[in-house]
């Protein structure tokens, strides 16, 4: 498969600005991958394509407030800091991407909040846009960490072209989250509410998590034809027993196990034994799946509509099959499903 095979035109209009009103009501489109069958549902009607035994895999990961402003030492001049990921916790030692990057070099200073509550010093260029940070902070790590949740703000994607709105520290998060770290909320995981919860819970369907921290390498363009040349970036995963015993108990007994987003589906296909079976795993994936790819684990999928272009409509594709889903793709926009995070949902089954 080539990238231009996964390019179309998406018109500006149908990329989401705000979540629906309630989280189970935003529209689903349901793909039958078997026959390309699709149907337009509700989001809280994934009730009624699963039964009692059945297990939804959830990632539990928790989005931080990412993004920081910060102000250069001497000329003032405001940089935005995007946290990635902490590398020492009693260094306090920070992996970053600064923009304007040309305007930030080894050795410079930079200040956050009115009071400059915050000092940073920018101690290693790691890539064009990357640094690495050191914070300067005298009281304890939980300080630290209360002083970037009061500074920080939710790290809405940039096609979401507006400000930070009160709301969005509350939707841009799933209601299974618990383990911080992650810089994208896992959207798949978004629709579900805790009503809806109760009520698929009620019918005997299973919910299952794992952790996967969602980092900025998901939405790295790709830019090579060939997609076999493309690599993805590392991303933290934990998968406990628990969650590996549930869905193997549910493939036993051939009962469906659904990966509630891409991150998900990467998770499952990042640990699985010579049996098919899913296995405890703690560490790092920087698995790329494309078509074609024989999927071990889940047997559905819901997931949210994908950027042109991007290695989770890949994913999609490789799972529903890539005429499908291009088809459905083509079929959301003529039915103007709204896309990305704060976008409507698709099942896959």
């Amino acid at each position: 498969m080539k990238l231009s095979q996964f390019k179309f035109n998406l018109p500006a209009n149908l990329i989401a600005q705000h979540p629906a009103e309630h989280r189970d009501e935003s529209r689903l489109l349901v793909l039958h991958k078997d026959t390309g069958k699709i149907e337009h549902r509700m989001f809280k009607d994934v009730l009624d394509y699963f039964d009692d035994g059945d297990v939804m895999v959830v990632n539990n990961t928790q989005v931080f407030p990412a993004r920081m402003y910060g102000n250069k030492e001497k000329t003032g001049a405001t940089i935005e800091v995007f946290l990635l990921r902490e590398l020492n916790a009693e260094s306090l030692l920070w992996d970053v991407l600064v923009d304007p990057a040309r305007k930030i070099r080894i050795g410079n200073k930079l200040y956050f909040g009115e009071n400059d509550e915050l000092v940073a010093e920018v101690i290693d260029n790691t890539t064009s846009r990357g640094r690495t940070l050191r914070f300067l902070f005298d009281g304890t790590h939980d300080e630290f960490k209360e002083t970037i949740y009061k500074l920080g703000e939710t790290p809405l994607p940039k096609y979401i072209n507006r400000p930070v709105e009160e709301g969005d520290a509350e939707r841009y998060q799933t209601i299974f989250a618990k383990h911080e770290g992650a810089v994208a909320v896992p959207t798949a995981g978004t629709h579900f509410s805790r009503q809806l919860i109760k009520r698929m819970e009620l019918k005997g369907i299973d919910f299952s998590e794992l952790t996967l921290h969602v980092g900025l390498g998901t939405f790295r363009p790709v830019e090579v034809e060939d997609l076999t040349k493309h690599k993805v970036d590392s991303e933290e995963v934990h998968i406990p027993e628990a969650c590996a015993d549930r869905v193997n108990t549910a493939k036993e007994s051939k009962h469906r196990v659904c990966a509630v987003g891409t991150t998900v589906m990467r998770g499952l296909e990042s640990s699985v034994s010579t049996y098919d079976r899913l296995k405890p795993f703690d560490g790092w994936t920087n698995k790329f799946i494309f078509p074609p790819y024989d999927f071990h684990i889940a047997d559905s999928m819901i997931t949210n509509f994908h950027t042109p272009g991007s290695i989770l409509l890949m994913m999609t594709a490789a799972f529903g099959g890539y005429d499908h889903v291009m088809k459905a793709y083509k079929e959301a926009i003529k039915e103007k499903y709204r896309f990305y995070a704060y976008g409507d949902a698709m099942l896959i089954i």
